[in-house]
């Protein structure tokens, strides 16, 4: 697949195939998923994560750690080749069989890990990295997680683990968009300072506009020695008005007219 010259509107574009899909799945955690659109875009169409045409699969790895949110890379799959056009149209017809879940695993082709119980990501992205490191395998490694991870303690042992074992190989990038389930993290349990916390790490760590397609360019291309943590800040839900900021929309909310109207001319 190659590079998109108008990377905002294929943001929209997947924003609008997600939405239309959410719709005939009729659930789903949409808050989540339209968060990182940009950062996972910018991540296949700007070839952070290279892509070999020979095997139809794609060289570098990718963990989705908030599980809930790894339907985004659906239609970005679909958009290589790497998921049969034919299972994205039977996702959300319940009289054809389709491998696409709510949550994504490693039966579907592109998913590169089994995730959901929140917390787990990064550590099976350093176990890769490590491995690539030690055998001199060519590969990188993206880690996607949610700032509510940082509550789980298995996410600070894989951060000592990987500014232990210096891997160089190891991109994580926080979605910070503030909401959990239960309603914002300050209210919840306060995690600032984020990035003077993981400064402590020794860590470098870009903070940017998780939806500013040029900031999140530049702190990919930033060459820097060790782990790259990049910290985005987004928002839950970004591009529909009836979801932006809104920790209720973690989940998928019945809906009506009204409102897939609004929703439908919000990313027109």
């Amino acid at each position: 697949m190659k590079k998109h010259n108008n990377l905002p509107e294929l943001c929209k574009n997947y924003r609008k195939q997600l939405f239309e899909k959410f719709l005939e799945v009729g659930q789903g955690h949409p808050g989540s998923v339209f968060s990182m659109i940009e950062l996972v875009v910018t991540l296949f169409h700007n070839s952070h994560i290279r892509f070999d045409k020979n095997t139809n699969k794609f060289i570098d790895k990718i963990i989705i750690s908030k599980g809930h949110a790894t339907v985004a890379l659906y239609p970005i799959l679909k958009e290589f080749g790497v998921i049969d056009i034919k299972e994205w149209d039977n996702w959300g017809n319940k009289n054809n069989e389709t491998i696409l879940r709510v949550f994504g695993n490693t039966s579907i082709p592109g998913i590169d890990a089994t995730s959901g119980s929140l917390g787990h990501g990064l550590g099976i992205g350093c176990g890769l990295a490590y491995l690539y490191k030690k055998q001199k395998i060519d590969k990188k490694v993206y880690v996607v997680i949610s700032e509510g991870e940082l509550y789980e303690g298995s996410t600070w042992e894989a951060l000592l683990f990987a500014a232990h074992n210096k891997l160089e190989n190891l991109n994580i990038i926080i979605d910070e968009n503030s909401l959990i389930i239960l309603g914002t993290t300050d209210d919840c349990l306060r995690l600032d300072p984020i990035k003077k916390k993981i400064e402590g790490f020794g860590f470098n760590v870009d903070h940017i506009d998780g939806h500013n397609l040029e900031q999140i360019e530049k702190a990919l291309n930033n060459k820097i020695k060790g782990v790259k943590v990049i910290l985005a800040k987004t928002v839950k839900g970004k591009g529909f008005s009836i979801m932006e900021n809104k920790a209720n929309w973690h989940y998928w909310n019945p809906i009506d007219e009204k409102e897939i109207e609004i929703c439908r001319k919000d990313i027109e």
